[in-house]
């Protein structure tokens, strides 16, 4: 057998909060992340958005996911939903 010596890269896993459900299979997700002051020493929360597809449509506003990296599939979405992890309380 031919062995395949291209391995696939581990693709960047995330764990955010759905901000927007407005978009059609688009959902925008919030990333925290905590990081310690170099002189300070003080905690600071930094976040970031991510445009991730969700096929489904299943995702609300609120629900805590993660998303995967994968290809781009237009011109600002490179993530897309694997899972959800916590549905929000209404």
């Amino acid at each position: 057998m031919k062995e395949n010596t291209e391995k696939r890269a581990k693709r960047k896993v995330l764990r955010g909060m759905v901000v927007s459900d407005k978009m059609t299979k688009t959902r925008v997700i919030s990333v925290d992340h905590v990081l310690s002051h170099a002189f300070y020493d003080k905690t600071l929360r930094r976040n970031r958005k991510f445009y991730a597809h969700d096929e489904a449509n299943e995702s609300k506003s609120g629900d805590l996911v993660e998303i995967v990296s994968t290809r781009p599939l237009s011109a600002l979405k490179r993530w897309r939903i694997s899972r959800i992890i916590e549905k929000a309380s209404k």
